[in-house]
């Protein structure tokens, strides 16, 4: 399949290729190796995002101490 860029740098990707990311809208660019990669991308409200944050923290048994021992931990070795 051949992807061909605008004369304004846009690039429509196939058809074949979106209905592979259904509700897809946005891609991440990346250069690797000096081939183009794109990512598929999810945009979140910021509190969705948030509380599966929040979740899986709870899911690891993460607790609020465990979080300020590893912030502390950080930032004496940035001290470094």
């Amino acid at each position: 399949m051949l992807a061909k860029v605008t004369s304004k740098n846009q690039l429509t990707l196939p058809k074949a290729v979106v209905r592979e990311f259904p509700g897809i809208e946005y891609f991440a660019v990346a250069v690797r190796e000096s081939e183009i990669v794109l990512s598929p991308v999810r945009i979140e409200a910021r509190g969705v995002a948030q509380k599966r944050v929040r979740e899986k923290i709870k899911k690891l048994g993460i607790s609020s101490g465990d979080l300020e021992e590893a912030i502390r931990w950080a930032r004496k070795a940035s001290e470094k």
